[in-house]
């Protein structure tokens, strides 16, 4: 396994020699690419990429892959093993387009190694939900551009740090789920935003259904090719158990961890941040959160895998939007004063189930050149896009923590009872209930990782 740098290549030399020449002349961060030549910043954009499970295997690296002037140059992961196939796939992709312009995929087991790598302008972060955030503002500290696997965050306070330090550090940032890449999606938030229902009244949204397999199994050693400390990283302390980690060489099977909440929220934040998103997009609510929570769920009691079985969560917004969330089929609804239009994810792609509205008319509508257009693009072009031109993406930082939040509202509602909430969206604050703001602060991390010493 090669950890060490690549030596300074000419691309790496040009791209400090354009940063310079921007401080000193005042030029904009992203030159034409005429003037440095085929290798210059403002067309190719080099991505590493931090994770190696199977969603970065089978959706993440060929997403990359297929975006014009991307060149994917690093993996890391703590797998070795999962490492390996990564940095393969990668290989024989250059390999197959005889591509000369590739030096190879450098491998890293430590992610700060590769943001130590001069030669990467931006990551794609996929791993256990509670590394999400110290990587992404490890990332940003060290110059790099950032997408995220959703759900971006796992407590509000430090989906704020995130954001926080992604402007500071003037980096891009991308949320990195495809929902508003699919064209069901797409089409309904944009006729919901342009009037076509009339006034939102109403958002309605679901997840699937969390599935439990048979759970017992003892403590054993941790597969060889596996650092398992580095792998627990901030988390707590616990004895290795497979189903708390995932599946030894295994890239296709669901990671256990996905059910237990020293890694992750479960259903209501991986595929909240899918569906409430989109329901948030097309209400324009994205830049806030609501004025009031009510949620009420069960959580399952296993071994090791204890995340909700179910939950029902109300929001009402400023506005008077109200929001409701629970688990059972992923969906989006948007029901207006003159209309609805409704998105079932679950029915097939070519099934006229898949979009519908109160009246099928609605959904033959055009935009005129005047309404709100959103782009209709991969998020993995999205990105890159923004990379390139420095400017926001179609699911930012601040929508990516607004969205996350809204999940994370309702798991405190439940984590207390069912209590009915109130929030101050400005402040991102409860109001007289210390426990529940509580809940929603990280509490510290397992020594000796830090946001101070990341």
């Amino acid at each position: 396994m090669n950890q060490s740098h690549r030596s300074l290549s000419r691309r790496s030399f040009l791209r400090r020699a354009s940063v310079a020449v921007a401080g000193i002349a005042g030029a904009p961060y992203i030159l034409p690419a005429s003037v440095f030549g085929a290798d210059a910043p403002s067309k190719r954009v080099t991505v590493g990429f931090i994770g190696c499970g199977r969603q970065t295997y089978y959706a993440n690296i060929p997403g990359f892959l297929k975006v014009a002037g991307v060149q994917a140059v690093a993996v890391c992961d703590v797998d070795s093993w999962r490492m390996a196939q990564a940095k393969k796939l990668i290989e024989d992709h250059y390999a197959k387009k005889k591509d000369s312009s590739f030096k190879g995929c450098a491998a890293y087991k430590d992610f700060r190694e590769l943001l130590a790598d001069k030669g990467i302008d931006a990551v794609m972060i996929s791993t256990q939900d509670h590394w999400h955030v110290p990587m992404a503002v490890a990332a940003v500290r060290a110059g790099k551009d950032v997408a995220l696997e959703k759900p971006i965050t796992r407590w509000i306070d430090e989906g704020r740090l995130l954001a926080n330090e992604v402007a500071k550090h003037k980096r891009v940032f991308r949320v990195d789920s495809e929902f508003r890449s699919l064209e069901p999606m797409h089409r309904a938030a944009e006729l919901v935003r342009n009037g076509r229902i009339g006034k939102v009244r109403v958002v309605r949204t679901g997840s699937p259904k969390e599935v439990f397999p048979d759970e017992p199994e003892t403590v054993t050693e941790a597969p060889a090719e596996l650092d398992y400390d580095l792998w627990l990283g901030p988390a707590p302390k616990v004895p290795y158990m497979q189903k708390r980690v995932h599946t030894p060489q295994n890239l296709k099977s669901r990671p256990g961890w996905m059910r237990s909440l020293d890694y992750c929220d479960g259903m209501i934040a991986n595929w909240g941040t899918h569906l409430n998103d989109i329901g948030q997009w097309g209400a324009g609510t994205e830049r806030t959160g609501p004025v009031e929570i009510k949620a009420t769920g069960k959580f399952h009691d296993g071994k090791v895998w204890n995340v909700l079985e179910h939950f029902d969560a109300y929001y009402k917004f400023a506005n008077g939007i109200e929001f409701f969330y629970q688990m059972g089929e992923p969906h989006v609804r948007f029901e207006g004063d003159k209309g609805w239009i409704h998105v079932n994810y679950a029915a097939s792609k070519l099934s006229p189930e898949r979009l519908k509205a109160s009246d099928p008319a609605i959904l033959k509508e055009k935009i005129g050149p005047e309404e709100i257009h959103f782009p209709l693009k991969s998020e993995k072009q999205d990105f890159i896009d923004s990379v390139r031109s420095r400017s926001q993406t179609l699911e930012d930082e601040e929508v990516g923590q607004r969205t996350t939040s809204l999940c994370h509202l309702a798991h405190i509602a439940i984590q207390l009872g069912g209590v009915k909430l109130a929030w101050d969206p400005d402040k991102e604050v409860f109001l007289n209930n210390d426990a529940a703001n509580k809940l929603a602060k990280r509490p510290p991390m397992r020594a000796p990782w830090s946001f101070d010493k990341l």
